[in-house]
């Protein structure tokens, strides 16, 4: 037997999860099935009685009032169980799909863009979560047809024969309708999530859009799968035509034959009035199975969609271990022949380096050179493929998954601040302390703006650290100088900082520089840098070139080198808007007569071999 595909296995999680309601459904759904059953029976016993003036024909028609009674209610309770069990299924399934995706490593989530990955918690995830329920319901879509086949069996053999005549069509309906929907539906689930995709990127480019004035071409690019959705939309709605079509001129000729077998019953009698109106029913009830094509079809959905966002909940998590820093660790890094591949590219090639704890390396090279890469190996967003990487002695990958994010602080160049999870400013700067600990107090989350020249213009919003994040206009420097806050809140014993400064004016750039240097707790400071002043400024620079060190040892002295110098001649010949140009004898000067930061260990001389690898 096959074993469950990711998406079977997501629907099967899905229905365990709901199982007290899915349970609660079936027996409604089965109780309604009953009722209906029932019913034409009994009403049939009724009507018999009444026309022969019998005795007990009131007893009778209580009770056949009484179950068509019991029927609304079953029905009802099935209906209200079917959106719950939907609701909590989708639930469970879009929670699994998110911490899939957030579980795992970056790289590995990085071909789902933003727009498809919306379209897969949103849309596929509401329709896998209709599979537990439409299983449920389905049970009785297959109950009540059986059951109405042995009814006119017991009524009159002839009739359950000429309507068994025509199940093998109506069974070979249904599964063509299965069959062909099946492909339709994940074609069309496909296209739909490639248009959510390019409408995701366009928005997060707006800017650029207009400001280039290719709104037309954009237009263009995101509607261009529009006719491969259009194709697939109405070859869905031409199988569901074409299977209602079949099924409607199909049931009632079986439904007219059955009533003609049971009429000439009663013509010989064999069959009395109330058992020819049950018949009729039955007959009616019998050519429901076509009903099964409706929890058929969601299933046909359901299946699809769970095949997308079973991707997402399937993605390979990374693992942690259970293991904790040393409580004083200064924060020594140590990476050990590491390399890391991405799609066949290396982009990190048996890098080995030391970083002493408390001291600030910058970390400089060409665009490519692999300095992000390093970064997110570094604090563990992301694993090498060889090689191990340690903090304070301790493997990364052996430590605990609070206690890594507790140690490790990131800012980047272009910050992000959910307004959904975190309201305001501030408290988006508080959640800076990582998943162990509570929020910061409002005290040191001002501190740490302060440290990063955050705190005025904070202070200028119109609710202040209040103002909810969503409502805040953040230029992109204002954006970087509050992810630069957050870090300095968690500020564990590693601090990561991957341009994180591409956007601050130097003076700006020179506070937060100074603000890490006067840190009360130790903190080793990993800077990926492209201005010279970071460089120069720093206690050791990591020169990177194709994925390997080039060199190491303090920016004056590799300053020597033209190549390394040649690192730095966009920012030398063209500085960012208003930082002010930086010639090589004036970094050269600065390398010469920098201080180092109070705090930072004073880096020896080094060799020839340290500085040229």
């Amino acid at each position: 037997m096959a074993s469950p595909t990711g998406s079977d296995r997501l629907l099967i999680g899905a229905a365990r999860h709901t199982a007290g309601i899915t349970a609660a459904l079936l027996l409604c759904s089965v109780v309604g099935a009953a009722c209906s059953l029932a019913v034409p029976a009994l009403a049939g016993r009724t009507l018999d009685l009444l026309l022969r003036h019998g005795p007990g024909a009131q007893t009778w028609l209580v009770w056949t009032a009484a179950l068509l009674a019991a029927e609304i209610l079953a029905e009802t309770g099935t209906v209200l169980l079917t959106q719950l069990a939907n609701a909590r299924a989708t639930a469970w399934i879009r929670l699994r799909a998110l911490a899939g995706l957030l579980g795992t490593a970056p790289h590995r989530a990085a071909s789902h863009s933003g727009g498809d990955v919306a379209a897969r918690l949103c849309v596929n995830a509401t329709d896998s979560g209709t599979a537990p329920a439409a299983l449920a319901t389905s049970v009785s879509s297959v109950l009540v047809p059986i059951g109405a086949l042995v009814a006119l069996a017991l009524i009159h053999p002839w009739t359950a024969v000429v309507f068994a005549a025509g199940l093998p069509l109506l069974l070979l309906l249904l599964r063509a309708f299965a069959t062909q929907s099946s492909d339709s539906v994940g074609r069309y689930q496909r296209a739909q999530g490639a248009i959510a995709a390019r409408l995701a990127e366009a928005l997060s480019g707006a800017r650029t859009i207009a400001a280039a004035d290719t709104a037309r071409r954009e237009e263009d690019r995101i509607l261009s799968p529009l006719p491969e959705l259009t194709l697939h939309g109405t070859r869905m709605w031409l199988v569901h035509g074409r299977a209602v079509a079949r099924s409607g001129v199909l049931l009632p000729l079986l439904t007219t034959a059955v009533v003609a077998v049971a009429g000439a019953g009663l013509a010989a009698g064999d069959v009395s009035v109330g058992e020819l109106m049950a018949a009729s029913r039955y007959a009616a009830l019998a050519a429901g199975i076509g009903g099964v094509a409706a929890p058929l079809g969601t299933l046909v959905r359901a299946r699809s969609a769970g095949h997308r966002t079973a991707e997402l909940a399937h993605l390979e998590p990374m693992t942690h271990g259970s293991a904790t820093l040393p409580p004083d660790g200064p924060g020594d890094l140590e990476l050990r022949q590491v390399r890391v591949v991405r799609g066949g590219v290396p982009l990190i090639t048996d890098v080995t380096l030391t970083v002493d704890g408390g001291s600030t390396v910058a970390v400089v090279g060409r665009s490519g050179a692999g300095k992000s890469t390093l970064a997110a190996v570094a604090g563990r967003l992301t694993d090498p493929d060889a090689g191990h990487v340690l903090l304070d002695g301790v493997d990364l990958a052996e430590l605990d998954a609070t206690e890594l994010r507790g140690a490790t602080a990131y800012a980047f160049a272009r910050p992000v601040f959910d307004g959904g999870a975190t309201v305001t400013i501030g408290a988006a700067l508080a959640a800076g302390t990582g998943p162990g600990r509570g929020p910061a107090t409002e005290e040191r989350v001002r501190q740490a703006a302060t440290a990063v020249c955050a705190d005025a213009f904070v202070r200028l919003l119109p609710r202040g650290y209040e103002t909810p994040v969503d409502e805040a206009p953040l230029s992109g420097g204002e954006a970087q100088r509050l992810g630069l806050a957050r870090a300095f809140v968690g500020h564990g014993r590693l601090m990561i900082l991957d341009d994180a400064t591409s956007s601050l004016d130097t003076a700006t750039e020179r506070q937060v520089e100074r603000a890490l240097a006067a840190s009360p707790r130790p903190c080793t400071k990993l800077i990926v840098a492209h201005r010279v002043s970071t460089a120069a400024r720093a206690d050791r620079v990591v020169w990177m070139e194709a994925g390997r060190v080039r060199g190491t040892g303090p920016h004056r002295l590799l300053w020597e080198d033209p190549e390394y110098r040649a690192v730095f001649t966009a920012e030398a010949s063209a500085p960012a808007a208003g930082a002010e140009a930086v010639t090589p004898e004036a970094v050269a000067g600065t390398a010469g007569a920098e201080t180092v930061a109070p705090e930072a260990k004073t880096s020896t001389p080094p060799t020839e071999t340290e500085v040229r690898t």
